[in-house]
């Protein structure tokens, strides 16, 4: 069992448009998430947000704390949201088993000690996405199926942009500090994410972009509206977008991604929104 992690400092709207490709890659671009037997954690300062990948396979992996933390053990000042992108699997929580399937997702609150992360078969291993923010206070933990998921279509085909929003962490399904978590599921035949675009200064977010098929990329947009910015991704990849940035993507086929937001409220809807024919 290995735990891995490392530090992403902020980096502010004039340093950004100075980088090359691959610096931009390596300050926003999240790779190798899921690695087998291992859980790897980037910490953004954007935040003070966690973004993880666990995939047990050997035996289960513990969610240990981390040096930045400073603290007695992972979730001591700290809440954290998982959602399962693999085989069948359970999270343990202080004892208690909870069942996740693809797609499932559990909160856990803060102040829980002991959370280890197992799959129900080595041949088909459970992946673990974790996003974990700082709390304030205890909520419980809960688990929240598809079925309980609040669904919204948008989109057209017309615009290559329809799509099911499933949002599973917000505050209508679970009481939380600041992480928010949910999914959007691309309809084959459409390719665009977020598009109209959108920022919120008040809070951060991740996108973690899977489902692209084999030999399949998606292209995410970030930067000022007036002064954007592509990276090229693959398959279980993640991207961190600053409250100053859009968030947006395009597909080279149809994808799935999960989005993850922490910040100033748990509003959904507070989003400035950038007309199409601004964007530069």
């Amino acid at each position: 069992m290995k735990n891995n992690y490392e530090v992403r400092y902020a980096c502010s709207p004039k340093e950004t448009k100075a980088l090359t490709t691959e610096g931009l890659r390596k300050e926003f671009l999240i790779q190798n998430l899921m690695e087998a037997d291992t859980i790897n954690l980037v910490y953004t300062h954007f935040d003070r947000y966690i973004v993880g990948g666990a995939v047990p396979v050997k035996t289960p992996l513990k969610l240990a704390t981390i040096d930045p933390l400073k603290s007695d053990y992972f979730l001591e000042r700290r809440e954290i949201g998982i959602i399962n992108v693999g085989g069948a699997g359970s999270v343990t929580v202080n004892g208690q088993k909870y069942d996740l399937d693809y797609k499932e997702a559990l909160y856990i609150g803060k102040e829980n000690k002991e959370v280890s992360f197992s799959s129900d078969s080595a041949d088909k291993p459970a992946k673990f996405y974790l996003n974990s923010t700082p709390a304030h206070k205890v909520f419980p933990t809960k688990k929240i199926s598809r079925a309980d998921a609040e669904i919204v279509e948008m989109g057209s085909m017309e615009t290559a942009n329809a799509r099911t929003i499933r949002k599973l962490i917000v505050n209508s399904l679970v009481e939380t500090c600041q992480v928010q978590m949910g999914m959007t599921e691309l309809k084959p035949g459409s390719v665009w994410n977020t598009m109209p675009a959108h920022v919120h200064d008040r809070r951060m977010e991740v996108y973690f972009y899977f489902e692209v098929p084999e030999e399949q990329a998606v292209c995410h947009f970030m930067g000022q509206p007036q002064e954007t910015r592509h990276i090229w991704m693959a398959n279980n990849e993640a991207v961190i977008s600053p409250p100053w940035s859009i968030h947006s993507g395009s597909g080279t086929s149809n994808y799935t991604f999960i989005w993850g937001m922490a910040g100033e409220n748990l509003d959904y809807g507070d989003m400035d929104h950038c007309k199409i024919k601004d964007l530069k």
